[in-house]
């Protein structure tokens, strides 16, 4: 929502007649947008707060406090079993809810019960496997894939990078707001520097009919766009994967070019993994699992391969420090010293086999 669109909606009403007070979902959507979290974080917190207030029968928030929100939570993660992170997530959104919107501190949480669901090890593909996976895909969708394994992108870190964050000069990537708000650079690997400099020249003359037709426009971060109105037209700031359509922004019902959904390289990861007869579950971010766990077993360092990942913490890279010790490798099973059990298998094969 732009800045003009916000004062018009909140513009004195007429005089004589009493201002509406704003819903409490939109009074949500405000505090939110003011402090500019990306439109996930928004989805998310106003998820949560809808369960919570239909998991109190519908009261409002005001009338609740501690122990409501403490029997919310306890309810995810005894009955509904949710892992901890969606329970944090919750957590932050009645927070949010209640500092921000509400106005009020919650004490301490003494009776949360805190979901105990361990996390799980990464999917990561073998070389051979991602290999078969990208001879599946051709097009647009074999290039976002092999950004997402090139250069260890989240699916949205990719569809949103716009052409200034693409550097074939010095082949690098700049990803604009990440996971937490961050910036980061990574690489852009050597093998895709032609097939994105061929794809932006055919953006580019897909822009350039935008523009012939009266549109071209794409929506700016935070407030750009009054800042500098006509940048929103400039080729610099239009997506590298734009959507095959134009549409309303659903901020301010303008029609601009947006970038492609998530779901359209989702799907298609997940058929050419069936395709080339992968039997496990591949995602998007199963190419970026794979990126971290093979930059590790080249021999990089964790340091490195946690800037690449834009993670916070180091312990959240070590997860792949594990994925490489999956199964023991490494370790010689004491089966492998033995010729016996081999023998027996195939003298058993060699009897069926005579038999048919």
């Amino acid at each position: 929502m732009t800045d003009e669109s916000r004062e018009s909606t909140t513009a004195a009403p007429p005089e004589g007649i009493e201002p509406r007070k704003p819903r409490l979902l939109e009074q949500v959507h405000e505090a939110i947008r003011r402090r500019y979290f990306s439109r996930r974080t928004e989805e998310a917190y106003v998820h949560w707060i809808r369960r919570f207030i239909f998991f109190s029968e519908r009261r409002h928030p005001a009338s609740l406090g501690e122990a409501e929100v403490t029997a919310f939570l306890n309810h995810l993660a005894a009955e509904r079993r949710v892992a901890a992170s969606t329970q944090n997530q919750a957590l932050s959104a009645l927070l949010f809810l209640y500092k921000e919107v509400l106005g009020r501190e919650l004490p301490w949480l003494d009776g949360l019960q805190r979901a105990t669901r361990p996390p799980r090890l990464p999917v990561v593909l073998t070389h051979g496997e991602v290999e078969r996976l990208l001879a599946e895909l051709q097009g647009v969708r074999w290039l976002i894939a092999s950004l997402l394994y090139g250069a260890g992108l989240r699916v949205m870190e990719c569809l949103r990078l716009r052409v200034k964050d693409v550097d074939l000069g010095y082949r690098q990537i700049l990803v604009r707001d990440g996971k937490g708000e961050k910036d980061r650079v990574t690489m852009m690997p050597e093998k895709l520097a032609a097939p994105l400099a061929a794809h932006l020249a055919r953006v580019k003359s897909l822009h350039a009919r935008d523009l012939e037709a009266g549109y071209g426009e794409v929506s700016l971060p935070y407030a750009l766009a009054r800042k500098y109105p006509r940048a929103g037209s400039e080729w610099l700031w239009q997506y590298v994967f734009p959507a095959n359509h134009r549409s309303a922004d659903p901020e301010d019902r303008v029609i601009r070019r947006h970038h492609l959904y998530d779901s359209v390289p989702q799907r298609a990861i997940r058929e050419a993994a069936h395709a080339a007869g992968i039997t496990k579950r591949v995602s998007c971010h199963t190419l970026r699992h794979s990126f971290a766990t093979h930059l590790l077993e080249s021999g990089y360092d964790i340091r490195t391969v946690q800037e690449l990942l834009g993670h916070s913490d180091v312990s959240t890279t070590m997860i792949y420090t594990h994925v490489l010790n999956k199964g023991g490798c490494g370790v010689k099973s004491p089966l492998d010293r033995l010729e016996q059990p081999i023998a027996a298998y195939r003298c058993a094969a060699a009897q069926v086999a005579s038999s048919i």
